[in-house]
């Protein structure tokens, strides 16, 4: 007969292996209800802007109002997609810095800024300042990315690619019921890639050294800008997030079916977005879900299927383009997890604006 002691030591393995069973199940019941409590939640929504205010266009009178509409709103969070002033002002710290947290604290929703090319691609010109362009990035990167949150009275955690003022603590990622939301330093003025003659200008002050550096910031910033991308679609496969959207600054320049004579992609000035495109477009096609690419730059509101050729579309992809000065209004996005779609948009026009 097994002494009682021998009974008690293996009565209490059995109970210890099974609490911890218990315990392993919970954790992967409650990780599974995670995602699905994701897609039962109530839908959310969240406001994109951007492109504003210049200066040259008399846009900050109307910026209390566009503030107040997004303020009324029940906003889960906004975006600001680049251009924190017009592309003829000084890339001023204050300017670009204080001025910026300033303007993006007043609103109540958590912010969330993406740089633009006016507040460093751009500042070498003259009529800018005649900045170096990596420097006003490197003020930018210390002062604006130097908390691991969001700007706005609420605020928000946010992940960054690397730790923040570092390089590319801008490239940020969040994750709020059932998406994956990813922002990149992809700016305007073909995402700070110069092409042969179009280095030199009496309108700026940029040397050939200076041009060099920037193309070497721009291979290494587009590289660090394709892993946080596949890193973030991984992130949704693992989550079985219902959609991506991606917001950047530039207009990379689609080919569109207005211009059938005119392939955008095949024009110098966009060929610093191919490597980034020809990415994003082989991780949507393996993507169950909805992609969205969210971008300025040309100030011309728009929502469509963009092609990346005239024989290809991409049908889980959707661009939009948000408003910019002088229009100065906001995108209402309504997100729904459980809907095919995911994403429907509307366009607020703010009164008196």
């Amino acid at each position: 007969m097994m002494p009682m002691k021998e009974i008690l030591r293996l009565l209490n393995i059995g109970i210890c292996a099974s609490v911890l069973l218990a315990a392993n199940i919970a954790a992967a019941d409650e990780d599974r209800g995670e995602h699905e409590r994701d897609y039962r939640d109530s839908r959310f929504e969240f406001a994109l802007w951007g492109d504003l205010p210049y200066a040259k266009n008399g846009d900050d009178p109307k910026l209390p109002a566009l503030i107040h509409s997004m303020n009324s709103a029940h906003l889960a969070f906004t975006v600001f997609d680049g251009d924190t002033k017009d592309g003829s002002s000084v890339c001023t710290d204050e300017l670009i810095g204080a001025q910026a947290i300033e303007r993006f604290n007043r609103v109540k929703a958590p912010t969330v800024y993406v740089p633009g090319d006016n507040e460093r691609t751009d500042c070498h010109r003259l009529n800018n300042g005649g900045y170096n362009a990596l420097e006003r990035l490197d003020f930018i990167r210390r002062t604006l990315f130097s908390k691991e949150e969001s700007f706005g009275q609420r605020k928000m955690m946010l992940e960054h690619q690397g730790s923040v003022t570092t390089p590319y603590s801008e490239n940020t990622r969040w994750f709020h019921k059932g998406v994956v939301f990813v922002g990149l330093n992809i700016p305007g003025s073909n995402n700070n890639k110069v092409n042969g003659g179009a280095c030199l200008s009496a309108k700026s002050v940029r040397t050939q050294a200076d041009c060099d550096a920037d193309n070497a910031e721009y291979a290494d910033r587009n590289a660090h800008n394709i892993a946080w991308l596949q890193a973030s679609f991984q992130i949704a496969k693992q989550r079985h997030a219902a959609g991506v959207m991606v917001v950047m600054q530039a207009d990379p320049g689609f080919d569109l079916p207005e211009t059938e004579t005119v392939n955008e992609r095949t024009l110098p000035d966009y060929n610093g977005y191919t490597a980034f495109l020809n990415a994003l477009a082989a991780e949507t096609q393996a993507f169950d879900g909805q992609v969205v690419l969210v971008h300025g730059d040309t100030h011309f509101f728009k929502i469509d299927k963009p092609l990346f050729s005239q024989a290809d579309m991409l049908k889980n992809f959707t661009r939009v383009e948000t408003f910019g000065s002088p229009n100065v209004h906001w995108v209402k996005v309504t997100v729904d997890p459980s809907s095919k779609n995911v994403f429907h948009f509307e366009p607020v026009i703010v009164p008196g604006n």
